[in-house]
């Protein structure tokens, strides 16, 4: 499957092959704020519609998540970072993709606050 998915205002955009049967809604200071539901790939699944100097980025804590997030309308539908195991990832904001049905999707609570 094709998972396409942008900001509000469309200005941020992406596509990225594979399938989405699990993801996580996290705790932590900024993914409860944004009210994220996120899924991690492999970053050679990732395409991004969007030239680079068009994201703004923003990152906390330990530095190890780059949050980007579109410059005109805020919205932030992806990040890039290292996951567990160091193992390099983009997660998605599934409440930013197009064509996933969250109902569909199996939802697990992750105690990001805790770390």
């Amino acid at each position: 499957m094709t998972i396409t998915g942008s900001c509000h205002c469309g200005r941020v955009a992406y596509s990225l092959d594979a399938d989405v049967t699990e993801a996580i809604e996290c705790n932590c200071s900024i993914c409860r704020r944004k009210g994220s539901v996120l899924a991690a790939f492999d970053p050679a699944l990732f395409r991004l519609a969007t030239p680079r100097e068009e994201l703004g980025v923003y990152t906390f804590g330990q530095h190890a998540i780059r949050h980007q997030f579109c410059r005109t309308c805020g919205c932030a539908p992806f990040a890039e970072g290292i996951g567990p195991g160091g193992k390099a990832m983009v997660v998605l904001n599934l409440r930013c993709a197009e064509n996933v049905d969250l109902a569909e999707v199996r939802i697990t609570p992750f105690d990001g606050a805790s770390l």
